[in-house]
């Protein structure tokens, strides 16, 4: 557990500009801390007796998981109670009755709550976690919050990136803030002083300087911090995304957990190679598929899906290289991704360069050296986890810093790492971070299995009867 003295200076500076700004843009690029950095200032604000509560709309992964268990990552913020309102209707409203500090919602369940909630608005500080979900002014979700924006004392956009489809993306959430203060009171009004319109009404320009009138006038309260500006452009960032398997899925691996604890207790030494091959059933499971013997495989969640599609939204648009190392998971990512493509020769690999693909699939070996990816994108995200550390590398090298440096790209290369909590998954990454060969990390993940308690009594789970069940 982290300690408040290990937050990064920029970090700081978010927390100061919600502290000192109750109604503000915080603009943060990607992996640099939005989540820890608002719930620091609202502690702040609330040891000060100045809120109470907080609400949060994100999108659903986002407001499941990634809000509640942040809070047990810092010392400072362990004792927040964050209680998401999401579920049946039946489960929403027992949320809302649960006392809290902390309280998440997904953007779907947003109009819900302003019906059951009416005029009343019981939260001092709401904060919209990817604020574009609301930068349409005709969209429902944003006439729900208009209704209503005067009433929270404090309201905070995150975003990082905040007009991914121009700077017309700026009116909406920012008239949440101040009743259209800075950017005029209707959209109208923003487009007629800032744009110009083509005849049929589709396409809006920016008039000549402009760009600088719309960003000066929402500076005061907009803070926007970029990874170059405090990072080594030259090392990629790692960030893990963590995906959480349902229940079932959860059966599953542990009926495959008992089995390769069998085959360990069989024998005195594992080799390597047997390792790796021990766990593939362990990592097919935690990557959403698992094979058959017939070859075909059964889909066991999506949760890795899920989460490589929050991965999307916050990244803007910017296109994504895709690293997969199941067939079944290229299989799943071009259903759930219609616009995703192969790499299987030249011809995509122009199109990515050139920027008409918005997400490349690669499998590590497919990738290797040679290849030069750096002028489609800057972020890799690796859906599987595998234990070859080389093909990673490989990967990461065919749009890494070096190449982005060579190309004239003077940007942050950014790595996610996604990874079903509590799995194989978390092993393997030890391994990639080179603190454990394939052996040593295939033992710890099976003193884990054998060791970890059941949630629901104190009987190690890979033997309790109710974990089974």
């Amino acid at each position: 557990m982290r300690s408040q003295a290990a937050l990064h200076d920029y970090q700081r500076l978010a927390v100061e500009h919600l502290i000192e700004h109750p109604r503000a843009n915080l603009f943060l690029g990607l992996g640099l801390g939005k989540t820890v950095s608002v719930l620091t200032a609202f502690e702040a604000a609330r040891l000060a007796g100045e809120v109470d509560t907080m609400l949060v709309l994100a999108p659903l992964r986002v407001a499941q998981s990634v809000w509640t268990r942040e809070p047990q990552e810092w010392q400072h913020l362990s004792h927040l109670r964050v209680q998401p309102i999401i579920g049946s209707k039946c489960e929403r409203l027992a949320a809302l009755e649960r006392s809290a500090d902390v309280y998440t919602i997904n953007y779907e369940n947003w109009l819900w709550l302003c019906e059951h909630l009416g005029r009343r608005m019981p939260f001092d500080w709401i904060v919209t976690d990817e604020a574009t979900r609301l930068k349409k002014p005709s969209g429902k979700r944003f006439r729900a919050a208009k209704k209503r924006h005067k009433l929270p004392q404090r309201w905070t956009h995150l975003t990082g990136t905040p007009s991914p489809n121009g700077l017309k993306d700026l009116w909406a959430p920012n008239y949440l803030l101040d009743s259209g203060q800075r950017l005029m009171r209707t959209y109208s009004d923003f487009k007629t002083r800032w744009f110009v319109e083509d005849a049929y009404g589709y396409r809006l320009e920016l008039r000549d300087g402009a760009d600088a009138e719309i960003r000066n006038a929402i500076s005061d309260i907009t803070l926007t911090i970029r990874a170059e500006d405090y990072l080594d452009v030259r090392e990629p960032v790692h960030h893990t995304v963590y995906a959480d398997m349902p229940a079932q899925a959860w059966r599953v691996y542990r009926d495959l957990e008992r089995q390769m604890l069998a085959e360990l207790d069989s024998a005195e030494e594992v080799e390597a190679v047997s390792a790796a091959a021990l766990t593939m059933k362990t990592r097919q499971v935690a990557s959403g598929a698992v094979y058959t013997d017939d070859g075909s495989y059964e889909v066991v969640h999506d949760a890795k899906v899920e989460a490589l599609q929050s991965i999307v939204e916050e990244s803007g648009g910017e296109p994504l290289l895709v690293a997969y190392h199941f067939r079944s998971t290229a299989d799943r990512l071009r259903r759930a991704f219609p616009a995703a493509r192969l790499l299987d020769g030249e011809d995509v690999v122009d199109d990515w360069n050139r920027g008409d693909v918005p997400m490349l699939l690669a499998h590590p070996a497919s990738a290797g050296h040679g290849l030069n990816l750096q002028h489609g994108g800057r972020i890799l995200v690796f859906v599987d986890q595998d234990w070859d550390l080389e093909l990673a590398q490989q990967i990461i090298e065919r749009i890494g810093p070096t190449r982005q440096l060579q190309a004239g790209y003077d940007r942050q290369v950014y790595v996610y790492h996604i990874a079903a909590r509590g799995t194989i998954d978390e092993d393997v990454q030890e391994r990639q971070r080179g603190k454990a060969d394939v052996q040593e990390a295939l033992l710890a993940a099976m003193r884990r299995a054998r060791d970890a308690p059941c949630p629901r009594c104190a009987v190690p789970a890979i033997t309790c009867k109710k974990s089974q069940a």
